[in-house]
Protein backbone atom coordinates (compact mmCIF):
# COMPACT_ATOMS: atom_id res chain seq x y z
CA UNK A 1 0.00 0.00 0.00
CA UNK A 2 1.14 3.45 -0.77
CA UNK A 3 0.51 6.38 1.85
CA UNK A 4 1.46 10.35 1.24
CA UNK A 5 3.34 11.32 4.48
CA UNK A 6 3.39 15.23 5.36
CA UNK A 7 6.83 15.61 7.78
CA UNK A 8 8.30 19.15 9.42
CA UNK A 9 10.15 19.95 12.35
CA UNK A 10 11.61 23.46 13.71
CA UNK A 11 14.05 22.20 16.18
CA UNK A 12 17.78 21.33 15.48
CA UNK A 13 19.15 19.66 12.16
CA UNK A 14 15.47 18.75 10.50
CA UNK A 15 16.62 17.44 7.38
CA UNK A 16 18.94 15.46 9.19
CA UNK A 17 16.32 14.38 11.66
CA UNK A 18 14.48 13.18 8.71
CA UNK A 19 17.11 11.29 7.05
CA UNK A 20 17.28 9.56 10.99
CA UNK A 21 13.39 8.75 10.77
CA UNK A 22 13.96 7.43 7.34
CA UNK A 23 16.49 4.71 8.43
CA UNK A 24 14.09 3.65 11.04
CA UNK A 25 11.23 3.09 8.86
CA UNK A 26 13.16 1.19 7.25
CA UNK A 27 13.74 -1.12 9.49
CA UNK A 28 9.87 -1.63 10.05
CA UNK A 29 9.58 -2.69 6.17
CA UNK A 30 8.47 1.29 5.44
CA UNK A 31 10.01 2.74 2.32
CA UNK A 32 10.52 5.82 1.12
CA UNK A 33 9.86 5.95 -2.71
CA UNK A 34 9.58 10.02 -2.95
CA UNK A 35 10.83 12.79 -1.36
CA UNK A 36 10.02 15.98 -1.79
CA UNK A 37 12.51 19.06 -1.74
CA UNK A 38 11.90 21.13 1.77
CA UNK A 39 10.01 24.13 2.03
CA UNK A 40 10.80 26.67 4.72
CA UNK A 41 7.32 28.02 6.79
CA UNK A 42 6.50 30.47 9.64
CA UNK A 43 4.84 28.62 11.76
CA UNK A 44 0.43 28.65 11.95
CA UNK A 45 -0.72 28.96 15.20
CA UNK A 46 0.97 28.51 18.83
CA UNK A 47 3.87 29.84 20.82
CA UNK A 48 6.49 32.21 19.19
CA UNK A 49 8.83 29.80 17.69
CA UNK A 50 11.39 28.95 14.48
CA UNK A 51 10.02 28.67 11.08
CA UNK A 52 9.84 25.49 10.16
CA UNK A 53 11.05 23.06 7.60
CA UNK A 54 8.42 20.99 5.88
CA UNK A 55 8.51 18.43 3.25
CA UNK A 56 6.12 15.08 1.73
CA UNK A 57 7.32 11.83 1.39
CA UNK A 58 5.54 8.76 -0.76
CA UNK A 59 6.08 5.65 1.17
CA UNK A 60 5.00 1.87 0.67
CA UNK A 61 4.59 -1.06 2.88
CA UNK A 62 2.69 -3.70 4.20
CA UNK A 63 1.07 -2.09 7.32
CA UNK A 64 -2.98 -0.71 7.34
CA UNK A 65 -3.44 3.02 8.29
CA UNK A 66 -3.61 1.88 11.77
CA UNK A 67 -0.61 0.04 11.75
CA UNK A 68 1.48 2.58 10.07
CA UNK A 69 0.54 5.55 12.34
CA UNK A 70 1.27 3.71 14.75
CA UNK A 71 4.87 3.10 13.37
CA UNK A 72 5.19 6.82 12.69
CA UNK A 73 4.12 7.51 16.44
CA UNK A 74 6.97 5.34 17.26
CA UNK A 75 9.19 6.89 14.86
CA UNK A 76 8.82 10.83 16.29
CA UNK A 77 9.65 9.63 19.65
CA UNK A 78 12.46 7.71 18.68
CA UNK A 79 13.58 11.10 17.04
CA UNK A 80 13.06 13.44 20.09
CA UNK A 81 9.47 15.02 19.68
CA UNK A 82 8.11 15.25 22.86
CA UNK A 83 3.98 16.28 22.61
CA UNK A 84 4.02 19.15 25.51
CA UNK A 85 1.87 22.09 23.97
CA UNK A 86 -0.39 21.92 20.53
CA UNK A 87 1.24 23.32 17.84
CA UNK A 88 4.67 23.95 19.33
CA UNK A 89 8.10 23.48 18.56
CA UNK A 90 9.14 20.21 17.45
CA UNK A 91 12.10 17.74 15.89
CA UNK A 92 9.90 16.23 13.56
CA UNK A 93 6.08 15.55 12.73
CA UNK A 94 5.14 12.84 10.58
CA UNK A 95 1.80 13.04 9.39
CA UNK A 96 0.04 10.23 7.64
CA UNK A 97 -2.36 12.58 5.10
CA UNK A 98 -3.94 10.19 2.24
CA UNK A 99 -3.83 7.09 0.68
CA UNK A 100 -3.36 6.78 -2.71
CA UNK A 101 -6.16 3.77 -2.97
CA UNK A 102 -8.58 6.87 -1.70
CA UNK A 103 -9.06 4.73 1.67
CA UNK A 104 -11.00 6.49 4.07
CA UNK A 105 -10.65 6.15 7.78
CA UNK A 106 -12.71 8.06 10.51
CA UNK A 107 -11.59 7.15 14.44
CA UNK A 108 -10.78 8.33 17.44
CA UNK A 109 -7.45 8.20 16.42
CA UNK A 110 -7.08 8.57 12.67
CA UNK A 111 -8.80 10.73 10.14
CA UNK A 112 -7.94 9.40 6.48
CA UNK A 113 -7.62 11.70 4.55
CA UNK A 114 -5.72 13.99 6.80
CA UNK A 115 -8.85 16.25 7.95
CA UNK A 116 -6.90 19.84 6.89
CA UNK A 117 -4.70 18.84 4.49
CA UNK A 118 -6.67 20.68 1.46
CA UNK A 119 -5.93 23.77 4.08
CA UNK A 120 -2.53 23.66 4.49
CA UNK A 121 -0.53 24.61 1.54
CA UNK A 122 2.88 24.07 3.28
CA UNK A 123 1.64 20.26 3.18
CA UNK A 124 0.22 20.51 -0.61
CA UNK A 125 3.21 22.56 -2.23
CA UNK A 126 5.74 19.30 -1.10
CA UNK A 127 3.07 17.09 -2.24
CA UNK A 128 2.35 17.94 -5.52
CA UNK A 129 5.60 18.09 -6.03
CA UNK A 130 5.98 14.22 -5.87
CA UNK A 131 2.28 13.03 -6.35
CA UNK A 132 0.20 15.39 -8.27
CA UNK A 133 -2.11 13.44 -9.33
CA UNK A 134 -2.98 11.59 -6.28
CA UNK A 135 -6.89 12.18 -6.21
CA UNK A 136 -8.29 13.61 -2.23
CA UNK A 137 -11.01 10.70 -1.65
CA UNK A 138 -13.88 13.05 -0.46
CA UNK A 139 -13.21 16.40 -2.07
CA UNK A 140 -12.44 14.27 -5.45
CA UNK A 141 -9.42 16.91 -6.65
CA UNK A 142 -6.19 16.06 -7.70
CA UNK A 143 -3.43 17.40 -5.34
CA UNK A 144 -1.96 19.68 -7.90
CA UNK A 145 -5.38 21.39 -7.79
CA UNK A 146 -5.75 21.89 -4.60
CA UNK A 147 -2.14 23.19 -4.18
CA UNK A 148 -2.87 25.65 -7.30
CA UNK A 149 -5.67 27.92 -4.71
CA UNK A 150 -5.26 30.80 -3.59
CA UNK A 151 -3.20 30.94 -0.08
CA UNK A 152 -4.79 33.37 1.55
CA UNK A 153 -4.58 31.68 4.58
CA UNK A 154 -0.83 30.95 4.55
CA UNK A 155 2.09 33.30 4.52
CA UNK A 156 5.30 32.00 3.38
CA UNK A 157 8.72 32.93 3.61
CA UNK A 158 10.29 34.60 0.64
Amino acid sequence: MRYAIGLGGNLGDVPATAARARGLLAAESVVVEAAAPWLATAPIGGPLQPPFHNSAWIVSCGYGPHGLLACLQRTESACGRVREVRWGPRTLDLDLLLAEDGTIVTTPVLALPHPRLHERLFVLLPLAAIAPDWVHPTLHQRIRDLAALPPSAFHLPP
